[in-house]
């Protein structure tokens, strides 16, 4: 009874070696080699290759997105690099399922992820925090130049492009005619790209489109240069109710002459933005986001939308919790 019980102690103690030594894991709970996909992450995980989802190689994500990535690389123990994504639903996306680290996303879509609404039909992207607030993307109401459209509740009736189905644009688009008592089946509502809006609009088949797009965007310098444009203004108090409802969005004042003859329009945008895999340690965080608003002069030799870049604006319209290793950068600075 003795030799067997010896025996069954023997092997014991050799299955409780082998699973203390099994799988060359490092000392941050990721097997060599692997990553930022992969599924054996700890709850505090810093991977030896950082993935920053953008966009597609023609927008503004992807430059940006590899000047940070750059800046990261330069400034902390992690390389990181920029990959080309379909954009901000697909980001968040990815950042859910462990992909990717880092995403540029609008504000309001990191939003409806956290919410599991709008286009994630009641999933929750679980694996999301807050790092940055970056630029406006503004939402502008297009018209063309003989139009004699003056306010939202005007579009009513009318031939309206209102985004792509499970767009961003189109959220704003709905959102902004609701603070009207507006909805799609009050208009006469297609689903266009910014390019076929204006071609549409060109020949005179569309009265007016919903665009979310840093200004000047250059669909829109097209119509102007062709048929004319023109902006709606929405009123002040329009605009505290949106926001009040919807606190991703912030006032945003379009200057005279941005296009040609169009004077200074109020309007409203969302914010492009930086989101943040959860499991990024506190002390990474804090030193990443540290190098990207002392670095912001690289940034803008990329893109000047970099000059919006401040680290006083940098939770405005971020509905996300901020990640711990960034909030504590802005606290020390003074930011709210």
């Amino acid at each position: 009874m003795k030799k067997i019980l010896s025996s069954i102690f023997a092997l014991m103690l050799l299955f409780a070696l082998a699973a203390c030594g099994g799988g060359n894991n490092n000392s941050q709970g990721k097997t060599e080699g692997g990553t930022a996909g992969d599924t054996a992450k700890t709850d505090e995980y810093l991977p030896s290759q950082l993935i920053i989802a953008t966009g597609g190689t023609s927008g503004t994500y992807y430059p940006l997105g590899g000047g940070i990535a750059q800046i990261i690389s330069d400034n902390t123990d992690v390389n990181a690099t920029a990959q080309t994504t379909g954009g901000s639903v697909e980001n968040m996306r990815l950042l859910g399922n462990q992909e990717v680290d880092l995403a540029f996303v609008q504000n309001d879509i990191a939003d409806y992820a956290a919410q599991g609404s709008m286009m994630f039909d009641g999933t929750k992207v679980e694996n999301l925090q807050g790092l940055a607030a970056l630029y406006n993307e503004t939402i502008q109401i297009v018209l063309p130049g003989n139009s004699t459209i003056t306010s939202v509740a005007d579009l009513k009736g009318k031939r309206v492009s209102v985004g792509a189905p499970g767009s961003g644009v189109e959220a704003n688009a709905m959102q902004i005619l609701e603070i009207y008592g507006l909805t799609f089946d009050d208009l006469k509502a297609q689903r266009l790209s910014f390019g076929d809006s204006v071609q549409s609009m060109q020949d005179g088949n569309l009265d007016a489109a919903f665009v979310t797009a840093g200004a000047p965007t250059s669909a829109v310098t097209e119509l102007s240069a062709t048929n004319g444009v023109k902006l709606i203004t929405l009123e002040d108090e329009k605009i505290d109710e949106l926001i009040a409802k919807y606190p991703y969005y912030v006032k945003e004042t379009i200057p005279a002459d941005i296009y040609p003859g169009v004077g200074e329009t109020h309007t409203v945008a969302v914010k492009a933005m930086l989101a943040v895999s959860k499991t990024l340690p506190e002390e990474f965080v804090y030193n990443a986001t540290k190098a990207l608003f002392e670095n912001v002069n690289k940034l803008v030799a990329i893109n000047k939308k970099a000059e919006s870049i401040k680290v006083e604006d940098a939770t405005e319209g971020i509905t996300l919790d901020i990640h711990p290793g960034a909030l504590k950068y802005f606290q020390e600075q003074g930011a709210k």
